[in-house]
């Protein structure tokens, strides 16, 4: 029986659903409605407070916003909050050069991350499954990740200040089918899932079907191995980090420089992890190229006859050996403050190779986009100005209460430290800061009926 075997695995993890406020992220599929109506069920019983939040990522037209109401009117039948939003995920990987799957889960996680904090909920229960897992390993052992990431997906991890988790990594695809079926729900389904286009498709329609014919409990196998994988690596990983830090000569938020021979002296398994930990620390955000292959370089720089050389490491980030050092670092570049004025239409120039588009629109409503901020022009002192960061600056945020820090938000949104100085700050006449593009918006922005004309930003990388 499904709640039980939920309930055994959840106690394994030592978990409990009692009095739990969450975010449940439900796309309207088997799996996620399945997870909803495990919820609701439990919800009483409970005590759980539950609030929906779902991405239409306008990949399939009309079809993904039905989607999107179907979710709506589950939870509207059923009293359970519904919160969504539509992005253009196109629009966004054209802009930004991301992957589909990439600029998707991107979207989608920081719009789970809002929802939590507007209603306060510190939980993010997601319903991925065994099938998931099974896929996730082989995928990640096959482009060779190396450290937690060959583990796959987690039960449980911290998401800002609340926590993801996954109850039902103990279940198969099918066994959640099964349970759609018999309580007469009637998930949407996704044609992409089954495009062989994605390397995950390819997985889940030729490897799966091979291995459960082997083994039809092969699915809690490989949970096993997740969990073994993630137990070993945690501890494994303390080790490395009190070893490194008897190796460390210099550790800077852009640079860190480690003496080669006390660490040549550590453990192989420990220099490993060693290195990973550099590398996390360095990289806010880890580049989807980076892999298993790139610490091999590493090692072969460090045991190369030459005393001296360098490796390039994806996303700019450099490896720099001199005799018995080696450096981890990106090109230091000294970025120089800028300020401009602007009270009319126009193209402002940033230093950083984007720009910020100002536009007067009068006599319609215009369109959003992730990418764009509206004012009612009326209410905006002008002139704007567009600079870079200073010490101090603060922002309101749209939706939530108070103010939060510049520099809290560039942390917050994994902004490497060498592109903070360059990101614009936009402020109206008086200072006050409007729009942090791309990252945050302010609660000064507003689409008014009453507006005569709107003012609208558009910031283009």
């Amino acid at each position: 029986m499904l709640e039980s075997k939920v309930e055994s695995f959840l106690q394994r993890h030592s978990f409990s659903l009692e009095n739990k406020k969450m975010v449940v992220g439900v796309s309207g599929g088997p799996d996620s409605l399945a997870l909803l109506y495990y919820l609701l069920r439990e919800r009483e019983k409970r005590n759980l407070f539950l609030v929906v939040a779902h991405v239409d990522h306008m990949f399939r037209g009309e079809e993904s916003f039905l989607d999107a109401m179907f979710v709506k009117d589950f939870c509207r039948e059923n009293n359970i909050p519904f919160e969504m939003i539509q992005v253009n995920v196109t629009k966004i990987m054209e802009e930004t050069g991301k992957s589909s799957q990439i600029a998707a889960r991107e979207v989608r996680y920081d719009f789970y991350h809002e929802i939590m904090e507007r209603y306060q909920a510190p939980y993010l229960a997601l319903g991925h499954h065994g099938d998931d897992q099974m896929e996730t390993v082989l995928m990640r052992l096959t482009r060779g990740s190396s450290g937690k990431a060959r583990a796959g997906i987690p039960f449980s991890r911290p998401f800002y200040n609340g926590l993801i988790f996954r109850p039902f990594l103990c279940l198969t695809k099918d066994e959640l089918q099964h349970y759609c079926d018999k309580h007469q729900l009637e998930p949407r389904i996704d044609p992409s899932n089954a495009k062989s286009i994605y390397s995950r498709n390819r997985f889940r329609k030729e490897v799966l079907p091979f291995l459960k014919a082997e083994n039809s409990h092969v699915h809690e196998h490989f949970q096993r191995f997740s969990e073994e994988m993630q137990n070993d690596e945690e501890f494994l990983l303390e080790l490395a980090a009190e070893r490194l830090n008897t190796v460390l000569t210099k550790r800077e938020e852009d640079k860190i420089t480690i003496d080669i021979k006390p660490f040549l002296a550590m453990p192989l398994p420990l220099q490993r992890r060693g290195i990973q930990l550099i590398l996390n620390y360095l990289y806010k955000e880890k580049p989807a190229s980076l892999s298993a292959i790139h610490i091999d370089q590493v090692f072969s720089l460090i045991h190369h006859y030459e005393p001296s050389g360098t490796l390039d490491l994806p996303n700019g980030l450099k490896v720099i050996r001199s005799y018995h050092q080696l450096s981890f670092q990106y090109e230091q570049v000294k970025a120089e403050p800028y300020y401009f004025e602007i009270d009319r239409s126009g193209t402002i120039r940033l230093p950083n190779g984007g720009s910020i588009i100002i536009d007067y629109i009068t006599g319609k409503s215009p369109d959003i986009s992730r990418n764009s901020a509206i004012f009612n022009a009326a209410s905006l002192p002008l002139p704007l100005i567009i600079r870079s960061r200073k010490n101090g600056d603060r922002m309101t945020i749209k939706g939530l209460k108070g103010s939060k820090k510049i520099k809290d938000i560039f942390i917050d949104q994994k902004i490497p430290r060498h592109d903070r100085d360059l990101w614009p700050v936009i402020t109206d006449a008086e200072g006050v800061i409007i729009w942090l593009p791309n990252l945050k918006r302010s609660s000064f922005e507003e689409i008014d009926s009453t507006a005569e004309q709107y003012i609208q930003l558009t910031y283009k990388q």
